[in-house]
């Protein structure tokens, strides 16, 4: 078995995997809420351990495990970006008892995932020229703003993490001008692109139209946000166009997606294709198809002609980091240990 984790700001992400015939298929599944743990070794622990009427893992056939967690990775070693965790893999080796664990950037982890995803799982907005081959770029937006370069050597993409969402924002127009210069206030000074392409971001625009463009907010608006959350609240009234400030707030949220993800593309030529992860693009394709995305995406000057030949896809399926994880855990066992889990499946 391969244990695999995704790690995220808001919940951590956990599954079994084995492999049949060279594919990755799920024993089990569970997310936690990440605030609720000191650390992920009391996470992994509730995972494995027994719960009603089934019994603990038994951890010596679990061959490798691997985590795929926000921020950048040194030597095994880091502090994650949006958690109060520092994570060392040689520490838990020993607290966890399982022999080879990796900790990997979250955006690796799904560069890593994209090749064992299914063809529904990926939603296409921009056709582009679908048969080029080349690097990729992924772009997340969720509780932050992860980014990677997918290089081609050839024969496979190879992740290469990135912190480019913590990249300084680049206001295109009066209106982002105008919301750099509210964020600068709110901040105490500089503003990354995660404070705008994310969901932190989508709030931060919200509150920008209501407290200076003095966009309407409706009572019944007002007493949604306080009771759920915001972001899923803000999200949906501007799918189902319920909420003029909330459509306002997606269309800004949207064309700075676009535009950062247009960036990403040129500077690593991507035309393979940019693909979108995280959690916010698979719930307001609506959204993303109304144009204001692909406006921002192709406005690119010169270069304008290039990014039309340049896929965009969305990545549908959640578990896209969780595969990635598992898929590198089982390659660099193999590695070290000359036993292949996924070998063993297609030819045992």
């Amino acid at each position: 078995m391969i244990l695999a984790g995704d790690v995220g700001g808001t919940k951590v992400h956990l599954a079994l995997y084995q492999f049949e015939d060279g594919t990755l298929k799920s024993i089990r599944d569970q997310k936690f809420p990440a605030h609720q743990f000191a650390n992920l070794d009391s996470v992994v622990d509730k995972f494995l351990g027994a719960d009603g009427d089934r019994p603990a893992e038994d951890r010596t056939k679990i061959a490798a495990a691997c985590f795929g967690c926000p921020g950048p990775v040194r030597d095994g070693h880091l502090k994650l970006t949006n958690l109060p965790w520092t994570l060392d893999s040689r520490d838990l080796v020993k607290s966890l008892h399982i022999e080879h664990i990796f900790l990997i950037n979250d955006l690796e982890a799904n560069g890593y995932g994209i090749p064992e995803l299914a063809k529904e799982s990926i939603f296409t907005l921009h056709e582009g020229d679908k048969d080029a081959i080349g690097h990729r770029g992924l772009v997340s937006a969720g509780t932050g703003l992860g980014e990677a370069l997918l290089i081609w050597d050839g024969k496979n993409h190879r992740p290469i993490p990135s912190e480019g969402g913590h990249c300084d924002f680049a206001a295109r127009n009066d209106r982002e001008i105008a919301l750099l210069n509210y964020l600068r206030g709110e901040l105490k000074g500089r503003v990354s692109f995660e404070r705008v392409v994310s969901g932190i971001g989508i709030k931060n625009i919200y509150a920008y139209l209501r407290d200076v463009e003095k966009l309407h907010e409706p009572e019944w608006l007002k007493q949604r946000l306080a009771n759920e959350d915001p972001n899923f609240v803000i999200g949906t009234c501007a799918e189902d166009g319920s909420s003029s400030i909330c459509f306002e707030t997606m269309k800004i949220f949207s064309a700075a997606f676009g535009a950062e993800a247009g960036n990403v593309a040129l500077k690593v030529l991507a035309m393979g294709g940019i693909y979108l992860g995280g959690g916010i693009a698979p719930k307001t394709l609506k959204t993303l198809q109304s144009g204001a995305f692909i406006h921002a995406f192709l406005d690119k000057g010169r270069l304008s002609p290039l990014l039309q030949s340049v896929p965009v896809r969305v990545i549908l399926d959640d578990t896209c980091a969780l595969l990635g994880a598992a898929a590198y855990a089982e390659a660099r066992a193999a590695e070290l240990s000359g036993h292949s889990e996924r070998a063993a499946s297609v030819h045992g």
